[in-house]
């Protein structure tokens, strides 16, 4: 099976080395660039700066809550742009606001996961997704 490049967006340090361990304990080799604001995931996909040679990602996991680019903003100019708006991405975010889940999908979210609060679940989580996104579904080419 072919590995798939994720970048996950999230400013929380914890989370990132939780999602990334449980991305590393999963059967499938996958590639995870991380960034660590909104600003940075619109310069990440746009190769600008200091991500010139970024691969462009199969999956994003975006938080909602980000410095600079909140979540929302970061998604829409995702879904609004034509070379990027087939990317698949998961809302990955401690909020259960129903308004931050009514706006997501209302701006073509995949799905909306709130983050599990016990590590356990959050690992076990992660790896849902990736059983899923990775394993299951097909995702469209580059």
């Amino acid at each position: 099976m072919e590995s798939v490049h994720i970048l996950l967006v999230e400013d929380n340090e914890g989370d990132i080395i939780l999602t990334t361990e449980a991305l590393e304990e999963g059967r499938i080799l996958n590639k995870l660039s991380v960034v660590r604001d909104g600003r940075e995931a619109v310069d990440f996909l746009n190769k600008d700066g200091a991500f010139k040679k970024a691969l462009t990602p199969d999956l994003i996991l975006l938080d909602v809550n980000l410095p600079k680019m909140n979540g929302h903003e970061v998604l829409k100019y995702i879904k609004q742009h034509e070379k990027l708006k087939k990317i698949p991405v998961i809302m990955l975010t401690t909020s259960s606001s129903q308004e931050d889940i009514d706006n997501s999908y209302q701006n073509y979210a995949n799905c909306y996961i709130t983050k599990p609060i016990e590590v356990g679940d959050f690992m076990k989580a992660i790896n849902q997704i990736e059983e899923f996104w990775v394993n299951l579904v097909k995702l469209p080419s580059k």
